[in-house]
């Protein structure tokens, strides 16, 4: 089969697009973190959930075959409805998400790993479960913040096919700059001295904003460092966003088309449109009822957040093969997976 040659992205590009986009998130969640990280949430949030699915089952479609799959499936439904009965018994709920939580990654170990790195694995997973069922609240920040931290390993994976030693040490440095550097700088007291909280354009949506800044700092911060957690936060999450939504669907054309290999119906037409849809309604929740539609959120986006961790356990203890190089040249959707995958969908 022959394929046609597709337009190009080099690495050097790039990388300097996610270094502009971590400029203009960094500046946005320093003047307004508040409003930057609801107006986000908002606008991507599901979006985001949607394309990450995609990209995950894509690119691991090797690790993630279908009964596992649909064992995680299953799990990480009993975590969605954790997360909504939590508005009701927010104890019961929150601890059986821990222990469901554990689960996923439990199976994940024995899916993925084998011999001493499975020993390995669950052994670290046995006190972590035990520290996360003491103190819960705990487990939930961490899982916030970790979960914003997951696009660098994901983004680290994914420099292995750039075959330039150099570029992917400049592609590296970035990442690593904008997800560690800079947080650790502003939470260290980099920046402005005087970070406001207010919630500006969001007033209406949060109110006076307290009920986010809590669920983002530990127990007991004083509040100029909540503040400080809270632009860390939005800084984070917009350039999450910046990965799942603009980078990875461009870059990783490959993972897209094994996806689309797997789900014909889930056409990116239809999964772009179903992202918009849903963020519209989303926002109609959201003015009516914050709480409740971070919640729903919430629940939505467990498919993702526990997904992300099995695939990122496994990825860190050796679990995952690693992607084919294709060069400082990335391809994009012309290349033969794709046109594997849409004559697939077509004769289907």
């Amino acid at each position: 089969m022959t394929t046609e040659t597709g337009p190009v992205l080099r690495s050097r590009t790039v990388t300097l697009l996610v270094l502009a986009a971590a400029v203009a998130a960094l500046l946005l969640a320093s003047a307004a973190p508040m409003a930057t990280a609801v107006v986000g949430l908002i606008l991507f949030g599901l979006l985001g959930v949607v394309l990450e699915l995609r990209y995950l089952v894509g690119r691991f479609s090797g690790l993630l075959t279908r009964p596992f799959l649909h064992l995680l499936a299953v799990l990480v439904t009993g975590v969605a409805g954790c997360r909504l009965i939590a508005g009701v018994a927010p104890g019961s709920g929150r601890l059986a998400e821990i222990v469901l939580g554990c689960a996923v990654l439990g199976v994940a170990a024995y899916h993925g790993l084998a011999g001493r790195r499975r020993v390995v694995a669950w052994a670290a997973l046995a006190p972590v479960a035990a520290a996360s069922l003491a103190f819960p609240s705990y487990y939930f920040l961490v899982l916030t913040h970790l979960h914003l931290l997951a696009p660098l390993l994901f983004l680290w994976d994914w420099s292995r096919r750039i075959t330039s030693p150099r570029g992917r040490l400049a592609f590296r440095a970035v990442q690593v700059l904008w997800a560690v550097v800079v947080p650790l700088a502003l939470l260290a007291g980099a920046g402005r001295s005087g970070f406001s909280a207010d919630p500006g354009i969001v007033r209406s949506v949060v109110g006076d904003g307290h009920s986010v800044l809590a669920s983002l700092a530990p127990p007991g911060t004083s509040p100029a460092v909540a503040v400080r957690v809270l632009v860390v936060f939005a800084f984070a999450q917009s350039m999450g966003y910046v990965v799942w939504v603009a980078l990875f669907p461009r870059v990783a054309p490959d993972a897209s088309a094994s996806f689309e290999a797997r789900v014909p119906w889930a056409t990116p037409a239809r999964l772009w449109a179903a992202g918009f849809v849903a963020a519209a309604v989303l926002a109609v929740l959201f003015g009516v009822d914050f709480d409740r539609g971070r919640a729903l959120y919430a629940a939505v986006a467990s498919y993702a957040t526990y997904l992300e961790l099995a695939v990122l356990l496994l990825l860190v203890l050796g679990g995952v093969a690693a992607p084919r190089r294709s060069g400082t040249v990335i391809r994009l959707p012309t290349d033969r997976t794709y046109a594997t995958a849409q004559a697939r969908r077509h004769s289907a």
